[in-house]
């Protein structure tokens, strides 16, 4: 039986915005493959459509020469690792030992700040429950605090902590391991020790325990993070022994008759004596230039709670114009250092060819449509995203002005141009994030920036 209100009832509308019948046909009939397209089809499903859509052109464009050229050697492998922040800050730093020490290649001891880093952030972490143990857990600064644990990624502003804090030492002395080149079983393992650990401080900060009993069973927890992390990556040495090759001018001889190695005696350091007397960098006087072009320009900005140790300093930044960055970076290449940077590696590269070029892979041609975004427009949607780091060691002039730059990997010797990436100047424009340079470089307008009073962005602005 029909009752008198299914009588009145009108008929089914399309809901507001949805894919209705009307539009669905109209969808229908915008499109019919013609013989081009035809080919298209045939190609494209039949094919690896970067290699379809790599623009011959562009790659050719690459000659492989550069007017200018920062002193360094070797290309180090981070492998399946997230370290690249790490890798990318210590290249700032290889060629300081490299020359005073006359060596051919040197590599630090990634192993050795990856322990202190996820150790560290772990610490962080469990502070953080303490300190937001009573958030609402759809906050959204709990679910990050939540999401992120103790994973690979960081900034130079976490490797500078680190290394003023631990020191360094050389990838001998703390050699890698299957886990510090392959992390992923490990950082599962570990974000799980973790919130089984912050499950024990919200269960006794229900029963009404104060923060000082919460953090002591932090500080029992940690015992068990350093044993984690001990078998995964070693103990890290306090103190070691040291030698390497004499430069090679100090040639070998023979003692009674027996053929003498060009290496210096043994040398005890600890890991921060190493790094003060085989790097001597003033850290604290590098700085971060981001060009962010959804906030305004020339003004000093903070990441609220982006660190990884507690009681570290938020990382910093001066927001600048493009082209203002690239003339600190050319400063910094013509004093031959290298200069750390973050780029959306997403898009627009190619590993095989070594090559960044704004639309390097022409989709648009390839399937007669239009993207067309702005670097702004792709923050804006959340699409910009800087999620790697490496080294910017060359650069190539024509009439002063950069024409492409000269990339240092951590991807190993096998990737891109034996290590090394060209990266184009409308490259730069579109897809690098921020860069990592000495005072010297900066002009002292923007420096001053520095002290004024920074505009706060919330931890989830970067991700």
């Amino acid at each position: 039986m029909t009752s008198k209100a299914s009588e009145k009832r009108k008929p089914d509308r399309p809901a507001k915005g949805s894919l209705g019948d009307s539009l669905l046909a109209r969808l229908r009939t915008s499109f019919e493959m013609d013989e081009a397209d035809r080919a298209r089809f045939n190609a494209i499903t039949h094919s690896d459509l970067g290699q379809l859509a790599l623009s011959h052109e562009l790659k050719a464009k690459d000659d492989g020469h550069f007017s200018h050229r920062v002193t360094t050697k070797g290309i180090t492998n981070q492998k399946a690792a997230g370290l690249c922040w790490l890798h990318a800050s210590l290249n700032l730093l290889r060629p300081k030992v490299m020359i005073k020490l006359g060596l051919e290649n040197f590599e630090f001891s990634t192993a050795y700040l990856q322990f202190w880093d996820l150790l560290e952030k772990g610490n962080r972490y469990l502070e953080g429950v303490i300190t937001l143990r009573e958030s609402d857990p759809l906050d959204r600064t709990w679910k990050i605090l939540n999401q992120w644990i103790a994973g690979d990624g960081g900034w130079w502003g976490y490797a500078k902590v680190l290394i003023e804090k631990y020191g360094l030492v050389p990838a001998s002395v703390m050699p890698e391991t299957k886990n510090n080149k392959d992390t992923r079983v490990m950082s599962q393992v570990l974000a799980e020790l973790l919130r089984s650990k912050a499950t024990e401080i919200l269960r006794e900060s229900d029963k009404g325990s104060n923060e000082a009993a919460l953090r002591k069973i932090k500080e029992g927890a940690m015992e068990d993070v350093f044993r984690f992390l001990s078998l995964n990556l070693g103990v890290p040495p306090s103190e070691f022994e040291w030698r390497h090759e004499k430069e090679k001018k100090s040639k070998g001889g023979k003692k009674n008759g027996v053929k003498q190695d060009r290496l210096t005696a043994l040398k005890k350091y600890t890991p921060q004596s190493f790094f003060k007397q085989t790097v001597g960098l003033e850290l604290s006087e590098y700085h971060c230039l981001f060009h962010a072009p959804d906030r305004p320009f020339g003004k000093h900005y903070v990441f609220e709670e982006q660190y990884c140790t507690v009681g570290a300093d938020e990382m910093n930044f001066v927001n600048l114009d493009i082209d203002a960055i690239k003339k600190i970076c050319l400063k910094a290449i013509f004093a031959d250092e290298p200069v750390p940077f973050g780029v959306d590696m997403g898009i627009d590269q190619s590993t095989k060819h070594g090559l960044m070029e704004h639309k390097l892979f022409d989709y648009e041609s390839l399937f007669g449509i239009k993207m067309d975004l702005s670097k702004a427009e792709r923050k804006r949607l959340c699409a910009q995203r800087a999620g790697h780091m490496m080294a910017i060691i060359g650069t190539d002039l024509k009439k002063g002005v950069p024409q492409k730059w000269l990339i240092e990997n951590s991807w190993g010797d096998d990737k891109g141009q034996k290590g090394l990436w060209t990266l184009f100047d409308s490259w730069f424009d579109e897809h690098v994030d921020h860069v990592i340079v000495h005072k010297k470089h900066i002009p002292a307008k923007t420096l001053k920036i520095f002290t004024e009073k920074p505009t706060r962005l919330p931890i989830w602005y970067w991700d």
